[in-house]
């Protein structure tokens, strides 16, 4: 198992999770008051999609080193 991959992974699934939160809380905050339900639809948004490449990028690391 290569470690520096193993540890350079999970540093960004942990940065990537932590970051999507902050970004859906925004996107939730700006775009619907506090009594309406929010819609299936955030996870769709552009902004998330930044997140979801960090959170790939760190899932194949973190294969790539549990294969290595």
């Amino acid at each position: 198992m290569e470690w520096t991959l193993g540890f350079g992974g999970i540093a960004l699934l942990v940065i990537g999770l932590i970051g999507q939160a902050f970004e859906m809380r925004k996107i939730r905050m700006t775009t619907y008051k506090d009594e309406d339900l929010g819609s299936v639809n955030i996870f769709m948004n552009r902004k998330n999609f930044k997140w979801y490449a960090i959170l790939g990028i760190g899932i194949v690391l973190w294969f790539l080193a549990e294969r290595v």
